[in-house]
């Protein structure tokens, strides 16, 4: 995002930090060890509590790393920055506290945080919100199941296949919803192969009668963090976020798969793109693209309206090629949304983000009974 559009930061509050439930010594010892092992030992304060230990920002580094809840710039703004570290540092700058029962869920959230984020960065899929087309050596299909697992097929290999070119050689059709989805049992599976083997083979066996999808895939795995009314601060996200992007023009959000843009924040000020690899969105593009969404609405001869991407990639041009108009219409854009349903005077930028439940073996509320 262009720091110079200086765009709000409303709904920004105080980092309220991370709870962990754990009291004894050894816990506090291995968290020391975890905020060492990420070099933040300078930035992070770690404190005993009634409920176990707290760990905060030191004062003043939340308003130099993050300030306003800003999250966007905090790659650039720490030193030797890397994915771990962004993580760590963009969650305890949470505007609400996040509470983990062990050590070790904090530490798994962090690595299936990372490989969400790094299998977003290496998925490229054909936008089609019709087809039905996956790796046939890896899944089959009918209308009551979805797609499930052949025989012999791991999950993570099946899921790495469909998603990843580079590895299947070629592109398969989906949505952005489904692509996440796809994404984030990626990064939940590889996890679990090293904290929770016996989770993982549940949920290969679930997968090898039916998949688990849409509404009851948010059920079964995924937490929501903040809501229209108490909603996140508009440049706060953690990598390894699911984002909703609305689209607030009601004409073009009646084109099938144009409602909005379901993407991952990838860290770094980055937001997937699961159509062109290597060409991730800042959220300044990503807010001109949806924008220019209701140039492309085209009349079919069916009667259901079409998108003429052409037409759209050519206005996003024009527009980011023009200082003053691309800060209008950003400008415009960067509104939280409406309530569902209306479309009035808010933007595209959504209440909520989107995080995995507890997976290690003593605590996970994962529910694969959706």
């Amino acid at each position: 995002m262009d720091d110079s559009l200086h765009l709000p930061t409303a709904g920004a509050r105080r980092p309220r930090g991370i709870t962990l439930r754990a009291r004894c010594g050894r816990s506090q010892r291995r968290v020391a060890d975890l905020v060492g092992r990420h070099g933040l030992d300078p930035h992070i304060r770690i404190d005993p509590t009634d409920a176990g230990l707290q760990l905060a920002l030191r004062d003043g580094v939340a308003d130099e790393l993050t300030p306003g809840g800003d999250t966007l710039g905090l790659a650039g703004r720490m030193a030797a920055a890397d994915l771990d570290r962004e993580i760590l540092v963009a969650m305890l700058a949470a505007p609400r506290e996040l509470d983990f029962p062990s050590v070790d869920e904090l530490d798994s959230a962090l690595r299936i945080r990372r490989h969400i984020a790094e299998a977003a960065a290496l998925t490229q899929l054909a936008f089609d919100t019709e087809a039905v087309e996956r790796p046939e050596d890896c899944w089959r299909y009918d209308e009551e199941h979805g797609f499930t697992l052949r025989p012999g097929v791991t999950l993570i290999d099946a899921l790495t296949k469909a998603t990843q070119p580079g590895v299947s050689g070629r592109r398969y059709a989906f949505s952005c919803y489904r692509a996440t989805e796809y994404v984030i049992l990626l990064g939940l599976a590889r996890e679990l192969a090293d904290s929770n083997p016996a989770l993982l083979e549940r949920l290969q066996a679930r997968w090898q009668r039916k998949a688990i999808m849409s509404g009851a895939f948010h059920e079964a795995f995924l937490v929501e963090h903040g809501s229209i009314e108490a909603p996140m601060p508009e440049r706060y996200y953690v990598p390894g976020d699911r984002v909703w992007f609305r689209n607030p023009d009601p004409v073009s959000a009646d084109v099938a798969g144009y409602e909005g843009s379901w993407v991952i924040y990838l860290g770094g000020g980055l937001f997937s793109n699961f159509w062109e690899l290597g060409a991730p969105f800042t959220l300044e593009r990503k807010c001109v693209e949806i924008y220019h969404w209701r140039d492309g609405v085209r009349a079919a001869s069916g009667g259901e309206p079409t998108m003429d991407e052409a037409v759209v990639a050519a206005r996003v041009e024009q527009t980011l090629a023009d200082a003053a108009l691309t800060r209008t219409i950003v400008e415009r854009m960067w509104r939280l949304r409406d309530p569902r349903g209306v479309y009035a005077s808010g933007g595209c930028i959504d209440a909520s983000r989107e995080s995995t439940r507890f997976v290690r073996p003593q605590t996970s509320d994962i529910r694969l009974d959706v």
